[in-house]
C-alpha cells in the first residue's frame, strides 16, 4: 500500500484512469457514430450501415482501420509540422477536457473546484487546431473554413459562458460534482436545473450545435461552398484525428447538458438508485437529439448564424444572468441552492 501512496504509485493510478476513460470513450464514439448514421438513414428512409458485423455494428471499426492504413498525403506547399500538429492538437484537447467530467458519484479523474473553468479554457483552445489546419494546408478553401470556424466558435462560446454563469450563480460552485449534487432533491427530475433555468436549456443546446460545428451550423465544412472546409487537404490518420476530436467535443457537450441541467447521474424518479447508467442514458438521448437536428434542420446561411449568436443569444443569455442573480438573491425556490451544495460536497 505504501507504493500506491508514493508519487510513482499515484502517477500510475492516474495514468490507468486516463487510459480507461479514453478507451471507453473511443469505443463509445464508434457506436455513437453508428447511431448517428442510422438515425440519419432512418429519417431519409434508408437502411444505413448494415454490412460489417451484425446489423452493421462494426462499420465504425472498419472505417477506423481503413483510415489508419491509408497513405498520409501532405500537400507540396503545406507547412508540414503545423499540418500534422493541428489534428493532433484537436484530438488531445478534446480528450483532456474529460478529466473533470464526473460520470457518477466519485467517478471522476480530477474533481477540481474549478471544473467549469477548466472545460471552458480547454474548449476555447480547441479552435487553434482548426485554424492551424486551415492555414498550414496552403489552400484558400481550408483557410476560409478555418476563419469561419474561429468566428463561429468564439461567437457561441460567449453565450455558452453566460448561460453557465446562471447555473454557477444558483450553485455558487465551479465544481461539476457540486452542480449535480445541488440538483438532488425529493422531486426527482423536477428538482433539476432544467426547470428553473428552462429558457437557457434551449439556448445552450443550440449554442452547443454551433460550438461543435454541427449541422445546421456546419458552415466551416459546408461541402456546397468550401468542399470540406478546413480539412479539405487531410486524409488518413490526420483526418481521423480531426473527426474523433469533433465527435469527442459533441459528446462532451451532451455530457455538459446532462450535468448542468439534467442532474448528471441522478435518477429522475425518487426512490430509484442513482448511478452511471442514468448519466450514460441521458448523454445518449442528447446525442440522439444532435443526430435528429442534423437530419431534419436545413443549413443556415453564415450571416444568419452570426446574427443569431450576437443579436439573439448574447442579449438573452446576458439578461438571464441578471434575472438568475436577482432570483437567487431573493431565495426563490429552485434558484438558491448553495446550502445543498455545501452539504452535498
Amino acid at each position: 500500500m505504501e507504493f500506491w501512496d508514493s508519487g510513482l504509485g499515484t502517477f500510475i493510478i492516474i495514468l490507468a484512469q486516463c487510459l480507461v476513460v479514453t478507451v471507453c470513450l473511443l469505443v463509445s464514439l464508434a457506436f455513437l457514430l453508428y447511431m448517428d448514421r442510422k438515425v440519419w438513414a432512418a429519417v431519409q428512409l434508408r437502411k444505413g450501415p448494415n454490412v460489417v458485423g451484425p446489423f452493421g455494428l462494426f462499420q465504425s471499426f472498419a472505417d477506423f482501420i481503413k483510415f489508419v492504413l491509408k497513405e498520409i498525403v501532405i500537400p507540396a506547399g503545406a507547412d508540414k509540422i503545423v499540418f500534422l500538429l493541428a489534428p493532433l492538437l484537436t484530438f488531445v484537447l478534446a480528450a483532456v477536457a474529460w478529466v473533470v467530467v464526473p460520470f457518477a458519484e466519485g467517478w471522476v479523474i480530477s474533481d477540481i473546484n474549478v471544473g467549469v473553468l477548466y472545460i471552458f479554457a480547454i474548449s476555447s483552445l480547441g479552435v487553434y487546431g482548426i485554424i492551424m489546419g486551415g492555414w498550414a494546408s496552403n489552400s484558400k478553401y481550408p483557410f476560409l473554413g478555418s476563419l469561419r470556424s474561429a468566428a463561429q466558435m468564439v461567437s457561441y462560446e460567449v453565450s455558452i459562458g453566460l448561460i453557465i454563469i446562471g447555473i454557477l450563480i444558483s450553485t455558487q460552485s465551479l465544481n461539476l460534482t457540486h452542480i449535480v449534487q445541488a440538483q438532488d432533491g425529493r422531486f426527482g427530475l423536477f428538482s433539476w436545473y432544467w426547470l428553473p433555468h428552462l429558457p437557457m436549456v434551449v439556448l445552450f443546446f443550440v449554442s452547443a450545435l454551433a460550438e461543435t460545428n454541427r449541422p445546421p451550423f456546419d458552415l466551416p465544412e459546408a461541402e456546397s461552398e468550401l468542399v470540406a472546409g478546413y480539412q479539405v487537404e487531410y486524409s488518413s490518420t490526420p483526418y481521423l484525428l480531426f473527426m474523433i476530436g469533433e465527435y469527442m467535443n459533441i459528446v462532451l457537450m451532451c455530457a455538459m447538458t446532462t450535468i448542468l441541467f439534467f442532474g448528471g447521474w441522478l435518477s429522475p424518479i425518487p426512490g430509484l438508485p442513482d448511478g452511471f447508467l442514468w448519466f450514460f442514458g441521458k448523454v445518449v438521448f442528447f446525442f440522439f437529439l444532435f443526430a435528429m437536428v442534423k437530419a431534419v434542420v436545413p443549413r443556415y446561411r453564415y450571416d444568419q448564424l452570426m446574427r443569431l449568436g450576437w443579436k439573439v443569444f448574447l442579449p438573452m443569455s446576458l439578461a438571464w444572468v441578471v434575472i438568475a442573480a436577482i432570483l437567487t438573491r431573493l431565495d426563490v425556490p429552485g434558484y438558491s441552492r448553495a446550502i445543498e451544495t455545501v452539504a452535498g460536497g
